[in-house]
């Protein structure tokens, strides 16, 4: 089965550790219920922004609902990603609420923010 254009590429996953260093220690925050980002603005131009997310085990016990949250948002990212222009940033979606919420509720607090994100 091909995946076409439906799938969100590795390439576009932060997963560098010294990446994500920087990323906590540099990055401004922006909080939107329930979920909170930090971004940092790339000197890298390679055409797209990278993303992450985190869902605490604090607040999801079980992995399948934290899977279920990461999916939502990531599905939400590779939708609406394009809202930030010609931005290259690197971000991480924690997410914070302790329900998990439907898939319209995410998507909705993340276009809201990644408009935030472009304007600023």
């Amino acid at each position: 089965m091909e995946r076409g254009r439906f799938f969100l590429p590795k390439s576009h996953i932060l997963r560098s550790k010294s990446d994500i260093d920087a990323l906590l220690e540099r990055g401004a925050v922006l909080f939107r219920y329930p979920i909170k980002v930090y971004y940092l603005e790339r000197t890298s131009d390679d055409g797209f922004s990278r993303m992450m997310v985190s869902v605490p085990k604090r607040n999801f016990k079980r992995a399948v609902k934290r899977n279920l949250l990461k999916r939502r948002i990531r599905e939400a990212w590779r939708l609406n990603n394009g809202l930030l222009g010609n931005r290259h940033l690197d971000i991480l979606f924690v997410y914070l609420g302790r329900e998990i919420e439907s898939y319209a509720r995410i998507e909705a607090t993340l276009t809201g923010l990644l408009r935030q994100l472009a304007e600023k």
